[in-house]
Order: C-alpha cells, then structure tokens, then sequence
C-alpha cells in the first residue's frame, strides 16, 4: 500500500514526479503488433489501446487477470437549494443496494470478474453548501483524497473509479465552469431528472458557486476542495494512487471526469495512464472528454454513474489484449508475407 498523504501539497508534488510507462515494454509490444496474423492497422485501435496498456503493465503481451472497480459515495450540502429530483438519503441507500449486489455496476463487476469495493464517505456529513463557503477544508479534501489513495488494490491490472451521491452532478458542473469557462448552463444537466424549474434552479446555483470562489482558485485541487465532493476527491485519490502503481485506469462518466480534470489541471501529464470509457449523455461530458483529450471507447447513452460505462469497456480493453497476446504471429502460423 502506498505511504499515507500528509497534505495537499504533497499529493501535487506526487502527481508531479510519478512515473511513466515502461517504454521498453511498449516498444515490445508495439514489434509484436507488426508481426501478428493479420494487415498492419486491420484491427484499428484495438491495436493502440494494447500497446498503451503494454507500456504501463511493463509486458509487451499482457494480459487483465484482476480488475478492480471502486465505488465511493458521499453526500453533498448544497442539495439543499433543490438541485436534485431525490433526497440525500438516497445515496445511503443506494449504498446498500451496492452491498446487496443488486445495482448495475454489481452486474457488470461480475461480467468483468472485477473486484469491487465500496466505500461510504462520511455519509451523515455532508460538504457545506459551496455558494456560501468552501465546499471542504483542507484537512476534509485530505481525508477523502487518502480515502481513495489507500483504496487501490496494488495488485489490481486495472481501475474504475465510480460513485454515487445526490447532488454530484451539480459539484461537477461547478468544477468544470471554474476550470474550463463558458456559461455555468454548458455543464449544468439534468443529473437525476430534475423538471426545467429545477435545472434552472441549479444552473443558477453553479452560477453563483463559481463566481463566490473564483478568486481563489491557484489550481486543480483548490476547485476539487472548494466546489466539489469526498466521492470526487477520492475519485482523484485513486487516480493518482494508480498512476504511483502504473495501474491503468478507465475513466467513467461526467463525475467521475470531472475528478480527472482537477487533476489534469494541477500536472498536466496526471492522466497519461487513464482512458475515458465511454461518453455520457449527461450535459457538458462530451466537451469534458475533449477538454481531458480522451477519446471515449463506448458512447451508449449512458449516464447512470457508479462506474458502469467504465465497467463495460473493461470488455473492449479485454478484446484488445486478447487479440495482442494470444494471436499468432506469422512465423508462428507459418503464413508467408512475402
């Protein structure tokens, strides 16, 4: 297990100095992709995706044996100005829906032979409202940043970060207005199903979260701390912890995202070991995704959250190795290229 942060600046300095893949390794893999049964480029970017996953495992013909998704939920205080079509007490329980394994992200865990783990955030604590006051301290950023750091697995080969919490959606519109500008109703969605009053209501809402704190604002995690959640930060605690393992990492939706970009915006290489699963229908992840510069591997309509997209393209990823380890090459098969 890695070493406990002790502040944020420390897990700034650990983003800054984690490692990169293992070029030998992906150069391996890249020589076995150009001798395998099939025409150079023929299985697109199946190819690419093996290759990248080969630099970051440090074997040029791997493979996905243990997948772990990680579910953090966390409630948030600025639900109180009506932002959700449901109560915070739904993030309890759909919490223990998780751990009756009767939620979407049970069935896909099990399809993937994943190893999933929850964890309740402070669930009775909800963040302060961030339109009257930062919506963590430090030291509460720090708790639930370490929650996810220390829920990595280190002898996972792969990582899903998914939450749940009432309200996210709205702490992750705000972060993506503070970070990437626009209108606060570029970002601002639907999330659970809240009616046109309601969306209107919480459009205002990021609105004016975003203009109390932009000030303030030095970096990625000042936004992660001031406008966002424990799931979100523990969301980017496990990012970066799997980047310290060379773990690599499927992104989930607009949420789950929006950690991402925190960190993207505190070291500008922190995601070179994640790829986006899939693209949400939730407003604003598509322009998220190209903000992160992540090219989604599923775009299915999704926008359920808890990791499921990432989930199910654990598949896609498995498909791609699949073919890259286990094919054979052509001297192997003894099929002439000339």
């Amino acid at each position: 297990m890695l070493k406990r942060l002790s502040g944020l600046d420390e897990f700034r300095a650990r983003l800054a100095d984690a490692p990169g893949p293992d070029l030998s390794a992906r150069a391996g893999a890249a020589d076995r992709n150009r001798e395998l049964t099939k025409p150079p480029g023929a299985l697109g970017r199946l190819e690419d995706l093996a290759i990248w996953y080969a630099g970051w495992r440090g074997s040029a013909r791997p493979d996905i044996r243990a997948p772990q998704i990680l579910v953090f939920a966390g409630n948030h205080g600025v639900c109180a100005r009506g932002v959700s079509a449901f109560p915070p007490e739904v993030t309890e329980q759909m919490v223990a829906n998780f751990r009756a394994r009767g939620a979407a992200i049970n069935q896909l865990a099990a399809l993937a032979g994943a190893q999933m783990d929850i964890h309740a955030l402070e669930l009775d604590r909800p963040t302060d409202d961030f339109t009257q006051g930062p919506a963590m301290s430090d030291a509460d950023c720090l708790a639930a940043l370490n929650a996810g750091w220390e829920a990595v697995d280190p002898g996972a080969d792969l990582l899903v970060a998914g939450e749940m919490g009432i309200g996210n959606t709205t702490a992750a519109a705000a972060i993506c207005h503070a970070l990437l500008g626009g209108e606060a109703g570029d970002w601002t969605g639907r999330g659970t199903g809240v009616d046109d009053a309601g969306l209107a209501i919480k459009t205002r809402v990021v609105a004016e979260g975003v203009a109390r704190h932009r000030d303030g604002l030095r970096d990625g995690l000042d936004v992660l701390a001031r406008l966002g959640g424990r799931e979100i930060a523990a969301t980017a605690g496990a990012i970066g912890a799997a980047r310290q393992l060379r773990i690599p990492v499927l992104l989930d939706g607009f949420i789950c995202c929006s950690a991402a970009l925190c960190l993207l915006r505190t070291e500008a290489a922190a995601l070179d070991h994640a790829l986006a699963g899939h693209e949400s229908a939730e407003t604003g992840h598509a322009a998220l995704l190209q903000a992160l510069g992540k090219k989604p591997l599923l775009a299915l309509g999704l926008r359920l959250g808890e990791g499921s997209g990432a989930a199910l393209a654990i598949q896609i990823l498995r498909g791609a190795l699949a073919c890259h380890s286990h094919m054979a090459t052509f001297a192997e098969a003894g099929v002439s290229t000339g």
